[in-house]
């Protein structure tokens, strides 16, 4: 069986691979949208991880259909309980 890693981005190359802005990533931060996987203790860089990058994808996905912002945060409260 092999191990699953996954990837490790910073906050930049997540909105390159997005598509999203850093100013939206970060409002989805502060909603709680979704979460940094860490942070570095000498820089604060905050880290993300591949299921990051697919929360951001399902929201963009939801956005397009016009589902609001508290739509998409009850959508993904009952995705992951």
């Amino acid at each position: 069986m092999q191990a699953q890693h996954s990837n490790v981005y910073l906050i930049k190359d997540l909105s390159r691979l997005s598509g999203h802005s850093v100013y939206t990533i970060k409002f989805y931060l502060k909603l709680g949208l979704i979460k940094e996987s860490g942070r570095s203790p000498e820089t604060r860089f905050r880290y993300f991880d591949d299921t990051t990058l697919d929360q951001l994808s399902r929201i963009r996905t939801w956005r397009k259909q016009d589902k609001s912002l508290a739509e998409i945060q009850q959508l993904l409260t009952t995705a992951t309980a």
